[in-house]
Formats: C-alpha cells, sequence, structure tokens
C-alpha cells in the first residue's frame, strides 16, 4: 500500500536529521539538568525513538494519550485522555514530545493538566507543526517540519490506525478513498 500513495513529504533520512539537531538543541538548553520525556501515543512513539537516541542529557520517559480525533480525518473537538502518565513531574523538566501539532486545542488541554503536576518548566518537542490550522495561541518550543493544510501518515501518523508504519511521512488526497 505504501507504495501506491508515492507521495513523500519527508523521508526517513530527513526526519532523521532533524531530530538530530533537535536533540542538540535539547541537550544545550538543558545541559546538566534531567528531563522528563512525555510521550504522547500512539503517533509520535517513532519521533520521540529518534530524539531521545541523540540526546546526552539525562532522560525519564513516560506516556500519554490524549486525542479529538477518532476514524475521521478532522477534530471532534473534544478532547479525551486515555492513557495518564504516572511519573512525578513535580519541579521536573517535562518535554511533551507530539507527532503533530495541528488546532493546538488538544495540546492545550493537556499542557493545562499537566501544569496541574507542579513542573519546573513545560516544552513541546513536534515533528509536524500546521500552523495554518492553529485556533489558539500555541507555539511548539522544537518543530520538526512546518507543514501546510494536509493530512499527514507515516512514521507514526495514522489514518484510523493504518498507515503508521511507513518509514516517511505522506499524506491522503481524496483520490486515495480507494486506497482507505
Amino acid at each position: 500500500m505504501a507504495n501506491k500513495l508515492g507521495k513523500i513529504l519527508y523521508t526517513e533520512e530527513q526526519i532523521s536529521k532533524r531530530a538530530k539537531e533537535i536533540a542538540a538543541q535539547i541537550d544545550k538548553d538543558f545541559e546538566g539538568e534531567e528531563v522528563i520525556l512525555l510521550c504522547t501515543l500512539k503517533g509520535s512513539i517513532l519521533w520521540i525513538g529518534d530524539i531521545m537516541k541523540n540526546l546526552t542529557v539525562k532522560t525519564k520517559l513516560d506516556f500519554i494519550s490524549a486525542s479529538s480525533y477518532g476514524a475521521s480525518k478532522t477534530s471532534s473537538g473534544v478532547v479525551k485522555i486515555k492513557f495518564d502518565p504516572e511519573i512525578n513531574m513535580y519541579n521536573a523538566n517535562v518535554i511533551v514530545v507530539e507527532d503533530i501539532v495541528d488546532t493546538g486545542n488538544t495540546l492545550k488541554y493537556v499542557l493545562a493538566k499537566l501544569e496541574e503536576r507542579g513542573p519546573k518548566c513545560i516544552k513541546v518537542c513536534t515533528m509536524l507543526n500546521k500552523e495554518s490550522r492553529r485556533t489558539n495561541d500555541f507555539h511548539a518550543d522544537y518543530v520538526g517540519f512546518e507543514i501546510d493544510d494536509l493530512f499527514v501518515i507515516g512514521y507514526g501518523l495514522d489514518f484510523d490506525q493504518r498507515y503508521r508504519d511507513l518509514p516517511y511521512i505522506s499524506y491522503l488526497e481524496e483520490d486515495d478513498v480507494e486506497l482507505l
């Protein structure tokens, strides 16, 4: 199925290179400190792996799952937290590692919930940033790539739980309906 899509926005090599650059910036920003990497499931699992393996600062890892999608290409607007992190974030440096920031509404909700735990700071590292769809004033601290208003898939991103396994980032168009 991957070959049928054939539209590649970013290759595995481009993603890996950008992850190394961002990890270097995180190392610089948190030199001598420890960070908690909070992986937003399921989409950012490959991206966090790329970031983590390039970091030299001490890290801890935990997971959170929140969504406003489902089996649709548009957000429902209702945020659901399905899996809550267990790690103690009090007075800690937390970096939420996200696959994509679209409207920013889900992330803004999640960040407000995390702030209640008293972290020293919370930063956001996103693989993809879709600024054109933003409905609030949210800005990510570390951005892999800026993208247009496309429904992206691959490299952890899905449509109805499919296409996560693509080793690159692609996108769906109306012509792709027969592939769905």
